[in-house]
């Protein structure tokens, strides 16, 4: 499903206009003429595959990435042997670099074979000056790499590859910049995720999102609300609201604005029927917001608030900005408030200098918080974050137990937590066919758990009753009611 709002005539002919919305429309109707013309000459449509490593920002900007491709006229394809090859890259952990680099091997392959191929890498790893020097050096083959700040520029960076020689190297440092109104072509017609903020301000000892991100910058609710309504038009029934950190969105506005009054306004859009948000940070989280989503009907009864450890001593030498007992009240807060919450976490095990009782800790607050579900890391080193020059780096035969150990807990936890609606007749959004049954359909309940149920295709993206009537561990099966 394409969103695009691009209606002003483009003289291409003209030079290109120096305000961005206009001037990456002015290439990719230059794009378009390229395009057309290549096609003649080869006698069939061009065709590009784009790969996306990492979060849902990351699969966000893709959905952009593809909606300008589609725009300018190519045809999406997952066949990695395509005229144009891009790979939106992700840098959180060491080996996704490793991962980018085994892959570019078998890309050189495909382009020997095709020389006409076009090769890009964009995203978060791109962000780091070693990786752009070593991909010059290593990889020439690659003829096309820009960072997380200017996705917009795709059609003019395209253009410029495609009329002159030479890698094409456009990585900006930072940038305030948000242009707004480019195609996006979203993945899903019946939601989607929303960008209300970009970058992070956190610095968190291990984390490497604040500099290839960039500092928070907030788009203004009045965009944010105007996209949103223009989904709802197209057909979405949920949203997703995505930041690094939601909960300090509006900082940097003038004047400011809350997250809790911009959930408010998307609250009153007609027509939306779920709102989702991600990823929200304890220190920033707050008793507005908690109201905001105790009253709400859209709100999904879902919150993702990761912790990363229980024990305060490293807390603090993570710059998380609260402690464990802080964290404690607060989800105490949250569930007295909201009884039918679903809290999710991180933890990472094994951060530089953790003992046993650090560990112990961590488990205290699973047992004491019980969460739905838990994404658990073992901590690797991450180059250019403080964390990886700490001394008492934890050995992996010491952190592997651990971590086990913390799987297991978390996971019975979660098996109990889940039960808990066993019986009960809930709405649930059909998202897809069941992979393992066709007769089945797949779906998600307001608090983020799957649900498999007899249903055809026709259901998808509706939201429909269903009785739960087993529960599996992480999931149920189902049965339709009538409404």
């Amino acid at each position: 499903m394409t969103e695009t709002r691009m209606t002003d005539e483009v003289d291409v002919n003209s030079h290109p206009p120096l305000e961005e919305e206009k001037r990456q429309r002015y290439y990719i109707a230059k794009m378009q003429q390229l395009v057309k013309e290549k096609e003649t000459e080869i006698g069939r449509p061009l065709t590009a595959c784009v790969t996306t490593f990492g979060c849902q920002m990351n699969a966000r900007d893709s959905e952009k990435l593809i909606g300008i491709l589609k725009e300018i006229g190519f045809e999406e394809s997952t066949d990695e042997n395509s005229d144009f090859v891009l790979y939106n890259t992700c840098t959180v952990r060491e080996n996704a670099n490793l991962r980018v680099y085994g892959r570019l091997g078998h890309l050189n392959s495909l382009k020997k074979q095709h020389p006409g191929m076009i090769i890009a890498l964009c995203g978060c790893m791109m962000q780091e000056e070693t990786v752009v020097e070593k991909i010059r050096k290593s990889y020439r083959f690659v003829d096309l790499i820009f960072g997380t700040h200017n996705i917009f520029k795709l059609a003019e960076l395209l253009y410029q590859r495609m009329t002159e020689d030479g890698m094409v190297v456009d990585v900006w440092k930072d940038t305030d910049q948000i242009v707004e109104d480019l195609p996006v072509e979203r993945k899903y017609p019946f939601k989607s995720g929303v960008n209300i903020m970009f970058g992070c301000n956190n610095f968190c000892t291990y984390c490497i999102v604040p500099y290839v991100r960039g500092r928070e910058r907030s788009r203004a609710p009045e965009d944010i609300i105007k996209e949103i309504e223009g989904l709802v038009a197209d057909g979405v029934v949920e949203v997703m609201l995505l930041g690094q950190n939601v909960n300090s969105y509006g900082k940097t506005l003038n004047p400011p604005v809350s997250f809790a009054e911009l959930l408010e306004r998307v609250e009153q859009i007609h027509g939306l029927e779920r709102i989702r948000f991600m990823t929200s940070h304890p220190k920033d989280l707050s008793d507005d917001l908690i109201r905001v989503m105790a009253k709400s009907e859209k709100i999904c009864r879902h919150l993702h608030l990761p912790l990363q450890s229980g024990s305060s001593r490293l807390l603090k030498k993570m710059n998380r900005h609260y402690d464990k007992e802080q964290y404690l009240a607060l989800a105490k807060k949250i569930q007295e408030a909201i009884p039918d919450i679903s809290l999710t976490t991180d933890i990472i095990v094994g951060f530089p200098g953790e003992t046993e009782e650090d560990f112990e800790e961590t488990m205290d607050v699973v047992r004491q918080v019980r969460y739905d579900s838990a994404f658990t890391f073992i901590y690797s080193k991450r180059t250019g974050t403080p964390a990886a020059a700490m001394e008492d780096q934890v050995p992996i035969e010491v952190t592997q137990p651990r971590f086990d150990r913390l799987l297991k807990e978390v996971q019975e936890i979660a098996k109990e937590r889940c039960s808990r609606d066993l019986g009960r007749v809930m709405k649930v959004l059909v998202e897809g066919m069941d992979d393992h049954d066709s007769s089945n359909v797949t779906g998600r309940l307001g608090n983020n758990t799957m649900v498999h149920f007899p249903g055809d295709a026709s259901l998808i993206g509706k939201i429909v009753s269903v009785r739960l009537t087993e529960a599996r561990g992480f999931y149920y099966m189902g049965r339709m009611e009538e409404e």
